[in-house]
């Protein structure tokens, strides 16, 4: 858990438009574009950061240095990551970390995959695997279907379990994709901007459980960056501070993931609810006093429960927060304005900094369509199964 100690600003972000696999730049060239769009939304020279943290799951040994190189070579340390889907939320976590501790005064936190297309697989059939534990965790609760993805079992399980519980509609997960779509039409960086009807994203072809194509997020290739830095050298440089990291946690997986025979908690609900809740207390507010999230919505029965573990809604009451429209503009918080991993895009390593890059925009007022009014506190959720969960929360100050 970390409390700031010493005030950390969000003072730069930067993001090139998601893509296909295939249609992208190689990952390099898409690192060094989104680092320098980040440095020059702050106003910084690249020669004044003095450490970089770089995220990236699908690529060699030092490809952050590749990609940082494009930028400039000025010698600082370059620090590799891969903390699998919330890598981007793990770089931005130590780069904040390294600000906070006085450390440094100024870091750079970059993300980037170039993703291949179809489901996510792992590289390596010579050793064990590092999901062995939640596969056997799965299987025991609901069986293993060879012919679908992964992934969808995993989540598309948690969907069933919800379901199970409270009865619901599997549409109601549909109408999550629906509104995915209508946010992302809004965002010139999303991959998906066409809107889908309910009807459309339900008559696509079944994945796993509950869960339609549409209601899955593509393989995406994409990078995006922050600048943080402490308040003496945003005032130094005269830079835009109007944003604070007000507070942050990592967490990682507990017994109940693996004991508690539930999918939910295979897929992270836990170590969801035991970030949120650090957050808030860290900052000494509620969820009610948020104002707009972008949370991991790598399908759309992880957005469902998330909205619970990040206590948006009460538990049992997922159903009503969406046809009730409070997830969405004019309801009581707007969630993934940016369209979300679902039709913006979830290049892996990128997704927590893209998260950010959203999250500064709506503070700054700088959103343009998907503008949330008067937002002032903002909540970040980023989750990768293995396992770990950043939860950020931004304060316009």
């Amino acid at each position: 858990m970390a409390v700031s100690k010493r005030a950390v600003h969000v003072v730069g972000v930067g993001m090139i438009p998601f893509t296909k696999p295939g249609a992208s730049e190689s990952y390099n060239l898409m690192g060094a574009r989104a680092a320098k769009l980040a440095l020059d939304d702050a106003g910084v020279p690249y020669d004044a950061v003095q450490q970089a943290y770089v995220g990236y799951v699908y690529g060699d040994s030092t490809a952050g240095q590749a990609a940082i190189y494009g930028v400039g070579l000025t010698g600082i340390p370059v620090f590799n990551l891969n903390n699998n889907c919330s890598t981007g939320s793990s770089a931005l976590f130590l780069a904040r970390q390294a600000v906070e501790s006085g450390m440094v005064e100024c870091a750079i936190a970059l993300g980037f995959e170039q993703m291949q297309p179809g489901a996510l697989k792992g590289a390596w059939d010579d050793r064990p695997s590092p999901m062995t534990r939640f596969a056997e965790a799965m299987t025991a609760h609901q069986g293993y279907d060879p012919a679908a993805p992964r992934a969808a079992q995993f989540f598309g399980g948690a969907g069933m379990d919800y379901m199970k519980e409270y009865g619901i509609r599997a549409d109601t997960f549909g109408r999550i994709s629906v509104k995915a779509r209508q946010h992302a039409a809004r965002n010139p960086l999303a991959v998906f901007r066409q809107t889908l009807t309910l009807e459309e994203v339900m008559a696509s072809p079944t994945v796993f459980g509950p869960l339609t194509r549409y209601q899955c997020c593509p393989p995406t290739c994409g990078a995006a960056a922050a600048i943080v830095c402490s308040a003496d050298f945003a005032k130094k440089h005269k830079l835009d501070a109007s944003v604070v990291i007000a507070a942050q946690a990592m967490t990682t997986d507990t017994p109940s993931t693996f004991d508690s025979d539930d999918m939910r908690r295979v897929v992270g609900y836990d170590m969801t609810a035991n970030a949120a809740k650090q957050v808030y207390e860290a900052a000494g507010i509620g969820p009610e006093d948020l104002d707009v999230v972008e949370l991991h919505d790598c399908f759309t029965a992880n957005e469902l429960i998330t909205y619970e573990g990040l206590g948006l809604t009460p538990e049992g009451t997922a159903e009503k927060f969406i046809v009730d429209g409070d997830n969405t503009y004019g309801g009581r918080i707007v969630t993934n304005p940016s369209g979300g991993l679902l039709s913006k895009g979830h290049p892996l390593g990128a997704t927590g900094l893209a998260q950010c890059y959203e999250l500064v925009s709506q503070l700054r007022g700088r959103a343009d369509q998907r503008q949330v009014e008067g937002a002032r506190l903002a909540l970040q959720h980023n989750l990768g199964l293995g396992g770990a969960c950043v939860v950020t929360l931004y304060q316009k100050v």
